[in-house]
């Protein structure tokens, strides 16, 4: 795959200096019209060998475009913070907004090629990297977003030559790194695993360019050019095609069975009962909470369920086992303006708690196949492949240590009409009916099915869903504090 980048391209300063002034001006148009669609962001993966001019050629177009609208991120060692999360947490940290750029130096596939290299991967685990990779990309490229991918590269004699030039020239000597010496060692396992990257991960919709880096103008303008003529293309393209997908149900019943029908939901306590087993449970999460283990963990509980099936209550007797500082209560609402500029998941991951911490989620990623499959706020297309990029945010979510817990809490119609009166007829509840539940009420059937493909598609060994029949407020309650205790005691015996 390197062939063409070890035949020595070159280009004259003359032609050089009469090109410069002209590509500069048309990517300084291309980068004001991208922040004046602001319709998606461009993400730009720098890669490559050691002394091949990747930071002089960002740094030149840092100067060829305006500066205050790209930014550039480095990912060297991860920091505590970022050690006590999943991998990917890092990078979904620092995603530029739509109608802007971001250049990313040791990102994803640095931090696995040179796992690689140095032996502390294998081959096999240097595939689900890319595996990962791979879904990362085409949830980016999915949401919209414009990635390029660049391997800036060098011959393995043109490396030598440029290690001794710099040794033997005292004023730039120290323009030799750590980093350079060992990868002129390690060269050939370094190209033969990266050619094992590229190949596996360039695609139509995030294709690799490799560029010879040996001449400063050459490289330069190869990147300049590429960068220009996709960006050309993405503006000139004023909507995202539309894929289309299955026409056909997902959870097609024969005899208009569903899942939730199944649930008993006549399941009660009595006061006696409830007191005594929330007091119990509240009291077995606090110890597990405080338990050394958790120092390996983290705790996610997510909320979904019907509009007035007791989420707030359900929540609130979670909390009230537990020291403030233990847990934070995340409640999703409409996204602002900023969580619209990033990709559907992003607002989530920036919420993802450290290890030793509890966060709950008041309504959560799963809008996307509920509220916004039923109400058409996005595409058949756009709320059919959230289920995939779900499951794969929950696998990476497991594999980081979170302790992942999904409640549905369910009731029946009459129970939800019966609440909401109350809600109108009590002064301090008025504030918890909307126009929206009324509205919403309408739409159980639609809402019942949506429910049921979720569940289906994504109740999984490593995060599956709990069903809560919520009829019975104390009943539930109790069933919900139940379940995150067997969760955390179930990871500990992991352990």
């Amino acid at each position: 795959m390197f062939e063409s980048a070890e035949i020595g391209h070159s280009i004259d300063k003359a032609a050089f200096d009469a090109e410069e002034p002209i590509l500069r001006e048309a990517l300084l148009e291309a980068q004001y019209e991208l922040r004046a669609q602001a319709r998606f962001p461009v993400i730009v993966l720098i890669n490559g060998v050691e002394g091949a001019g990747k930071g002089e050629t960002v740094k030149l177009l840092n100067e060829w475009m305006d500066p205050r609208l790209i930014q550039v991120s480095t990912f060297d060692q991860q920091t505590d913070e970022e050690l006590a999360r999943p991998p990917t947490w890092r990078y979904w940290r620092q995603l530029p907004p739509k109608g802007r750029m971001g250049i990313f130096f040791g990102n994803w596939y640095s931090q696995m090629l040179h796992a690689r290299v140095d032996k502390r991967i294998d081959d096999a685990q240097l595939d689900q990297a890319i595996d990962r990779t791979q879904n990362l990309e085409r949830m980016l490229c999915d949401e919209g977003a414009l990635v390029f991918k660049f391997w800036f590269h060098l011959s393995k004699q043109q490396m030598k030559d440029r290690l001794k030039a710099l040794r033997d020239d005292p004023l730039h000597s120290w323009r030799i790194s750590p980093l350079d010496w060992q990868q002129s060692k390690t060269y050939d396992r370094y190209i033969r695993h990266g050619e094992r990257i590229l190949r596996r991960t360039s695609r139509d919709y995030a294709p690799w360019y490799v560029v010879e880096g040996a001449d400063k103008y050459y490289r330069s303008l190869m990147v300049g050019r590429i960068l220009l003529e996709g960006l050309q293309a993405a503006l000139a393209l004023r909507e995202r095609p539309v894929r289309q997908p299955h026409a056909a149900p997902l959870a097609a019943s024969l005899d208009n069975l569903h899942l939730l029908q199944s649930l008993d939901l006549s399941q009660r306590l009595d006061k006696e009962q409830y007191q005594e087993q929330l007091i119990s449970e509240q009291a077995r999460l606090s110890r597990l909470l405080r338990d050394k283990r958790m120092r390996k963990h983290a705790l996610l509980a997510v909320f979904e369920g019907n509009d007035a099936a007791g989420k707030g209550g359900a929540i609130r007797r979670v909390a009230a086992a537990l020291d403030p500082r233990q847990y934070r209560i995340v409640p999703i609402g409409a996204p602002t303006e900023e969580e619209r500029a990033q990709p559907y998941l992003w607002r989530f991951w920036r919420h993802i708690p450290a290890r030793g911490h509890f966060t709950i989620f008041d309504r959560s990623w799963y809008g996307r196949v509920l509220v916004e499959r039923v109400e058409g706020f996005c595409p058949p297309a756009d709320w059919l492949r959230a289920y995939g990029e779900i499951n794969d945010f929950e696998e990476q979510l497991s594999d980081a240590g979170v302790v992942l817990v999904k409640f549905w809490l369910s009731i029946d119609r009459d129970t939800q009409l019966a609440r909401f009166q109350e809600r109108e007829a009590t002064p301090f509840k008025r504030f918890k009916i909307t126009e929206d539940d009324w509205r919403n009420r309408d739409k159980w059937d639609q809402y019942s099915d949506a429910v049921g493909d979720m569940v289906d598609r994504t109740s999984t060994e490593i995060a599956p869903w709990t069903l809560v029949e919520a009829n019975d407020k104390r009943f539930a309650r109790v069933k919900i504090l139940r379940t995150i205790n067997e969760a955390l005691e179930a990871a500990f015996a992991r352990d």
